[in-house]
């Protein structure tokens, strides 16, 4: 009880007028890390659509399909999402001088998992969606690929 009423205080006055102000600034670089893991799943399968075009080899298309069910673990191709997210350290820096914010990296890190896991959601979901439609007629592969990977992105 005799901790309750500053410690309320101190809050109100001291953190809750600034948690909109930093909320925005850690959204822009988490933002921007989870667009680029959209950006690069869209590119993957973009690649994908094109390469069966030009080929129209179905083992070729499994082999591609079962090569973007690792890009989450492609830490190459995932590199540049995570890169994105690295911009926390400068804001977190400041954060933990201000509020004493501390485990920087902690914060970096899961922000990362979480990308890798979304990736790895994307990635399941496209080979589910698209895995029936793999003995369809060639011609209608490409479409139902595009189909596919717009419904992954919504």
């Amino acid at each position: 009880a005799s901790v309750s009423e500053p410690a309320q205080k101190c809050c109100t006055e001291n953190i809750q007028p600034f948690l909109t102000s930093i909320l925005e600034e850690l959204m822009g670089p988490i933002s921007s890390g989870f667009m680029e893991v959209r950006s690069l799943f869209d590119r993957e399968v973009n690649e994908i659509i094109q390469d069966f075009q030009k080929t129209n080899d179905m083992t070729r298309l499994k082999e591609n399909v079962d090569q973007l069910m690792t890009l989450p673990f492609n830490s190459v191709k995932m590199e540049p999402c995570y890169l994105k997210v690295n911009l926390l350290q400068e804001f977190l820096q400041d954060l933990k001088n201000r509020f004493k914010v501390y485990h920087i990296d902690f914060v970096i890190q899961r922000t990362q998992n979480f990308m890798q896991e979304l990736m790895e959601n994307a990635v399941y979901t496209f080979e589910q969606l698209f895995s029936p439609s793999r003995q369809a007629d060639s011609a209608k592969v490409a479409t139902t690929i595009e189909k596919v990977k717009l419904r992954v992105l919504k």
